[in-house]
């Protein structure tokens, strides 16, 4: 008789940005290499997501879709658990991995409540620490359910080096429970993307151009990057931004504020995010928070330079003055600084710059990397 493959249920709600982008690469990489994948998502947030089930299920993966809602709703969370619980019954995997709050919180207590013993949570970022996203009684709360939780877990897993570091200092888990599986990206797509026309995006193709891409949030730092741009060491550059949120309104607002409508392009929700890229001269991050920014990934093997601020993962991925620069600080000024470099700098120390990037990410942080990394993890617990 062969050997029976390892069975393991992925459980996410925050089916958006970076997160949709990791959950799919991993469901999808794990079952094409045999691993017997079920996966539980959500498309609440974003419904265009079930785009991505055909996909899935093409790759192997088994995707059970589940109404999970960020939002804290006592009622409706009891249903979800209850249906979580029954589901990791049935399946009996031998591993369930959770990703991110609200999925990491009911996925946890199902199979609690079902006695499994294998978890593994990946927070992609810990809530508590988004300072500027909620307010100080909230972040105990989600602090206490963290260090409670993560106590059932495990395996902890980190997506950067920098950003283990960060779960280790929180003491919400014990420090030998971290692992590190760094994000990694396939580069194809990235490699030879044709450039749109910067005069199609409403911009002046005279001026150099970078390009700000996420999820239109506090965390993402979009008002940082306009600030930022509204300094006088910064009144040669424009930027796109790319992405969709609840800010939308409110950056256009700043923008007009600021008197920098001519020098930016709000383009919403991309498909063509290489493309895009393709059309810049550099990457802007001015992320607030982050555990390994996928946009940077791309950015660099799309051969751009990248200029970030000090956040987790950005710290791993842009070496100073090689690949990019790191603000000192996350602050606009810092940012203002550290963006007037990079405009300092001619086409061909730019270009060269993004050429290390894209060595960097083809050595280190692609996509193989980040499933064989997963699976070492995965092989510790069986």
């Amino acid at each position: 008789m062969g050997e029976s493959r390892l069975r393991v249920l992925h459980i996410m709600e925050a089916t958006i940005g970076g997160a949709r982008r990791h959950i799919t690469d991993v469901a999808s990489g794990l079952a094409g290499r045999g691993v017997d994948l079920h996966l539980v998502v959500s498309a609440e947030r974003q419904s265009d997501f079930r785009h991505d089930f055909e996909g899935l299920t093409a790759a192997g993966a088994v995707v059970h879709e589940l109404a999970m809602q960020r939002s804290v709703r006592p009622w409706t969370d009891t249903r979800q658990v209850l249906k979580l619980l029954g589901l990791v019954r049935r399946l009996r995997p031998d591993i369930v991995h959770t990703h991110s709050s609200k999925a990491g919180v009911l996925g946890r207590v199902a199979a609690t409540l079902a006695g499994h013993k294998r978890r593994v949570h990946t927070p992609h970022a810990m809530a508590f620490l988004f300072e500027d996203m909620f307010s100080a009684r909230k972040r105990r709360v989600y602090y206490a359910l963290e260090k409670l939780l993560s106590r059932s877990c495990e395996r902890v897993i980190a997506v950067s080096e920098s950003e283990a570091r960060t779960f280790r200092a929180s003491g919400v888990v014990a420090p030998d429970k971290v692992r590190v599986v760094q994000n990694g990206v396939d580069p194809e797509a990235f490699l030879a993307a044709e450039p749109l026309c910067v005069a199609s995006l409403g911009l002046d193709p005279a001026r150099p151009t970078w390009a700000v891409v996420g999820l239109l949030n506090v965390a993402k730092g979009q008002d940082l990057a306009l600030e930022a741009l509204a300094a006088p060491s910064c009144e040669g550059l424009q930027l796109i931004f790319a992405g969709h949120g609840a800010l939308e309104a409110e950056l256009k607002a700043q923008a007009r504020r600021l008197g920098l409508e001519q020098r930016v392009a709000f383009l919403g929700f991309r498909r063509d995010v290489a493309r895009l890229l393709a059309s810049a001269a550099g990457l802007c991050l001015p992320s607030r928070w982050e555990g390994m920014p996928y946009i940077v990934l791309e950015a660099m093997a799309a051969g751009l330079p990248v200029v970030a601020l000090p956040v987790d993962g950005a710290r791993d991925l842009v070496i100073e003055g090689r690949t990019g620069w790191v603000a000192p600080e996350i602050s606009s000024e810092a940012l203002a600084r550290t963006l007037a470099r990079a405009c300092a700098c001619s086409d061909e120390e730019l270009r060269a710059l993004g050429a290390a990037g894209r060595v960097r990410v083809l050595e280190h942080f692609t996509l193989e990397h980040m499933l064989d990394s997963l699976q070492a993890v995965y092989a510790e617990l069986s």
